[in-house]
């Protein structure tokens, strides 16, 4: 089973090629191509490369499918008998990728 396993945007993802992974928002219009260089380990058949703390040459493409939010999530505050009530909402912007190819 071929794999990677990439750093991005703070983040590690175990990807492979065809997979579709959820990371934070992406500036890149959907179609859009995405190159990740910050690869920590590639997996090739019975071939491990682990990188310190990078592979060398390896790197993913990946196709920009699209974004969309998490549900939203409400922090309300309150002091009680003061009439004190704050309310406020919260949706992440996600962005969903396509993984191309795995290049090592």
């Amino acid at each position: 089973m071929n794999y990677a396993v990439i750093e991005f945007k703070g983040f590690e993802y175990r990807v492979k090629e065809n997979g579709v992974i959820t990371v934070q928002k992406v500036d890149k219009k959907e179609g859009e191509n995405v190159e990740i260089d910050t690869v920590l380990l590639v997996r090739k058949g019975d071939k491990t490369l682990v990188g310190t703390p990078y592979v060398e040459g390896a790197k993913v493409i990946a196709k920009v499918l699209g974004d969309r939010k998490t549900p939203k999530v409400i922090a309300f505050k309150f002091k009680r008998r003061k009439n004190y009530r704050r309310k406020k909402g919260h949706r992440q912007i996600l962005t969903e990728l396509k993984i191309e190819k795995i290049i090592s």
